[in-house]
């Protein structure tokens, strides 16, 4: 369909629309229905902010799926990021404190809440990026579009062997990360 839209064919990006919101609602449901109780972002609203964000109804030209994807995973993870960082700063005067560290879809949150959780697992991912590019694409997938890990190998294009194996890692990774901040470690 990418290549029809590309060759001109106006019926093509017509069709896409409303498979890619589809595709989009289903993974903004999945992110929020891991959110804490009081989040009060609809997966609807975080759809339509997330579409605006890639453009609207102007949309780029999008080179395959795990394009599109990626765009979409990091769109969603900036919006949760920014919710995040508000609530942070009205809760705790502005300043951001360091919280002790349990377990969750990555094996790393906070006691507070999904917002502590979220803070830092997004300033570990910009490390991890500059370490494994990959294995921080991946994680974005996993954690901020709701990918399984076999849909997350299909973006990335690679084996569901080595996404586990990727994913395995950079779990692993971020805890230490954090627990590195947490406790000052260098």
């Amino acid at each position: 369909m990418l290549n029809r839209i590309e060759q001109g064919d106006p019926q093509a990006a017509d069709e896409l629309l409303p498979l890619v919101y589809e595709e989009l609602r289903k993974l903004a449901s999945a992110k929020m229905a891991r959110e804490s109780a009081d989040q009060t972002l609809q997966p609807t609203a975080l759809v339509h902010e997330a579409w605006l964000r890639l453009g609207g109804d102007q949309q780029p030209d999008w080179q395959n799926r795990a394009h599109f994807f990626a765009s979409a995973a990091e769109a969603m993870r900036r919006i949760l990021i920014e919710r995040a960082r508000r609530r942070h700063a009205r809760r705790h005067g502005g300043g951001l404190e360091r919280v002790d560290v349990n377990d969750s879809a990555l094996g790393i949150a906070a006691p507070d809440g999904a917002d502590d959780e979220l803070l830092a697992v997004h300033e570990s991912l910009d490390r991890l990026a500059r370490h494994d590019a990959r294995k921080a694409e991946l994680v974005k997938l996993r954690y901020f579009a709701g990918l399984t890990i076999e849909e997350a190998a299909e973006v990335l294009g690679i084996g569901i062997a080595t996404a586990k194996r990727d994913w395995t890692y950079a779990r692993a990774w971020l805890f230490q990360e954090i627990e590195r901040d947490r406790h000052g470690w260098t």
